[in-house]
């Protein structure tokens, strides 16, 4: 049964009412059905300056429009990327192939999960998402190795071999980092977050798979027909690089400076979630929000539940306590053991979160001393409040664990102390700057967005993502220098010859996981636009600023203290190559293919 209440003034004018509306079914395609009924039959009644709008999450879900516009077009233009660098539309497609297959088996598996486990509803979309960009990177990586190989005069199932035994290598360390990062998530210990957490990382798991057998099966059909040619801009890349090398200073501080600029936003970071406050202004949910706020306060869209357990007479004092504190617009008796509280400020409001803190802190505790009763602040507004909190602050352990076990593995590897601080800090700096930019966007209003809180699944999902993603560029590009190393040990060639062998194809992997990222901003989903825009804009600025600026400069100061690792650490490391091992004498070993297609060491 309907039911409501209703504000106004003497006059009649401007009156606002508010009908409650409950329906038998909890969910589902039939739920949603009626929900658009009840939509329909409301609009019906409109006219004769009666304005009726509907609010509530029922109303959101069936309003909002079907996704698969913003994973269309990121396709397409990846696409056209892989067409321009490539010059083969077949060649193109396979990194294509690569990622729709491996996000189709993700989804299968989050489906499949979805009847024994509770699935949070953007799971799909996220996974959609990293699943694409992830796939195309890594396929992207392993296809460009395998062309390089066969400019250099390697028969077709032998590059393919190379191929997989180097950048093949550097794609399973890539993945396992990102999917060690998004685990490190289920440490947070917040159900919700832990199950996208999973989910997320099994795609990133099929994606590496599927890069690492289904692209060498593709390769084996198609391989014939790939044109061998290979783009000779490796020399445009040396000349970066020597240019770099020559003023690292100039190349690094002002960069740098910029990175700390754009991380600056970040300190004053407010999690939260959005509600119909942030729906845009057309939407009749947004536009009941509005109304209910002026007809009945700000507060009335999210009031708080005051739950009294125990003592004598706790609610009635907690309600007249509750109604001379500041903040509170209103107290009103929820029942014997409730008070129902409405905020003067809105939900997402600052004002409200330090309203819960000051009635648990100050207001409540005295009260409770008093009566002999326990007060428990509730309702949706002081979960959101609480949740944020947890995330907040789990978030440190988290990161620390995550730059730990990245920069153990990255020790390992490389057998260097120098490179994992370096790649920690450089990683973190990136991270840094998107969620930077994130807040600038969506918290300030920056660019039109409708201010609000930053969804707190935001920050821990971006770093996991980003820290990983920002390990697979620097894998790549380091095993490249690593390579040259152990081969001429002179720290300037190597630096040269790590970006003139991996630039092209590190900027075109980043361009094409920007434009598949960015995508997401054609969302109607507030949350996925957060994670597309963060992102797109850690990946941009990982590639272009660090990655070719940065990194170059950094290691150029480094010289030879970049791969020094003491003595006895160095013998109690496993090995661990990313690169092709020599055989006995040396013959075995893959001989140096420079971008331009040249056999031999590159002078």
């Amino acid at each position: 049964m309907a039911h409501g209440e209703r504000c106004g003034g003497d006059d009649g004018q401007g009156d606002a009412e508010r009908v409650q509306v409950p329906h038998a079914r909890a969910g589902g395609a039939e739920a949603a059905g009626d929900v658009r009924r009840i939509i329909d039959t409301a609009r019906a009644a409109a006219g004769d300056g009666l304005q009726v709008e509907l609010g509530g999450d029922a109303v959101r879900g069936a309003q909002e429009p079907a996704g698969g516009a913003a994973e269309g077009a990121g396709l397409l233009a990846a696409l056209v990327i892989l067409v321009l660098m490539f010059g083969s539309l077949l060649a193109a497609t396979l990194p294509i192939i690569i990622a729709v297959f491996a996000v189709g088996s993700a989804i299968g598996l989050v489906v499949l999960a979805s009847h024994v486990a509770t699935v949070a509803d953007f799971t799909t979309p996220l996974l959609i998402l990293v699943g694409l960009g992830v796939g195309i990177d890594y396929a992207l990586l392993v296809f460009s190795r395998f062309r390089a190989e066969l400019s250099a005069g390697r028969p077709r199932q032998e590059a393919a071999a190379r191929a997989l035994d180097t950048a093949g290598r550097t794609v399973f360390f890539a993945g396992c980092t990102v999917i060690v990062a998004l685990l490190g998530l289920v440490v947070l210990g917040l159900g919700s977050l832990q199950g996208v957490a999973v989910a997320v990382a099994a795609t990133v798991l099929v994606t590496m798979l599927a890069s690492l057998t289904l692209l060498p099966a593709l390769l084996a059909v198609f391989g014939g027909r790939i044109t061998k040619r290979v783009r000779k801009d490796g020399d445009r890349w040396r000349r970066w690089s020597a240019g770099v090398q020559q003023r690292p200073l100039p190349a690094l501080v002002p960069p740098l400076l910029a990175l700390l600029a754009l991380s600056a936003p970040l300190l004053g970071l407010r999690l939260g979630f959005a509600d119909a406050g942030t729906d845009p202004a057309a939407a009749t949910t947004r536009k009941a929000y509005d109304l209910l706020s002026e007809g009945f306060g700000p507060g009335f869209n999210g009031p708080l539940v005051v739950v009294v357990q125990g003592g004598s007479g706790g609610a009635q004092a907690a309600r007249e306590t509750l109604a001379r504190t500041a903040g509170v617009a209103e107290a009103l008796p929820g029942g014997t053991a409730t008070v129902i509280v409405f905020p003067t400020t809105g939900p997402q409001a600052a004002g409200t979160t330090e309203l819960v803190a000051r009635l648990r802190t100050d207001v409540l505790p005295p009260v409770a001393a008093r009566t002999g009763a326990t007060f428990l602040v509730g309702g949706s507004t002081a979960a959101v409040v609480d949740f944020s909190d947890a995330v907040a602050g789990r978030l440190p352990w988290f990161v620390g664990v995550v730059v730990a076990v990245s920069s153990l593995l990255l020790l390992v590897v490389f057998r260097s102390v120098l490179i994992p601080l370096k790649a920690a800090v450089l990683n973190l700096l990136s991270v840094g700057a998107a969620l930077g930019v994130v807040t600038l966007v969506f918290q300030h209003g920056l660019l039109g967005e409708q201010p609000g809180p930053v969804e707190a699944y935001v920050p821990v999902m971006i770093f996991a993502i980003v820290f990983g993603l920002s390990m697979d560029y620097e894998v790549f590009l380091l095993a490249r220098m690593h390579e040259s190393w152990r081969r001429r040990p002179d720290p300037a060639a190597a630096v040269t010859e790590g970006l003139a062998t991996t630039g092209r194809v590190v900027t075109a992997a980043a361009a094409i996981m920007v434009v598949v990222f960015g995508s997401f901003l054609l969302s109607p989903d507030r949350m996925l636009r957060q994670f597309g825009l963060g992102l797109a804009t850690a990946v941009l600025l990982d590639a272009v600023v660090i990655r070719c600026l940065i990194l170059p400069a950094v290691m150029q100061l480094l010289g030879r203290h970049a791969w020094w690792l003491p003595a006895p650490l160095a013998r109690r490391l496993p090995v661990v190559p990313l690169e092709h091992e020599p055989g006995p004498g040396g013959t075995d070993r893959p001989p140096v293919t420079a971008a331009d297609g040249r056999r031999g060491p590159v002078q």
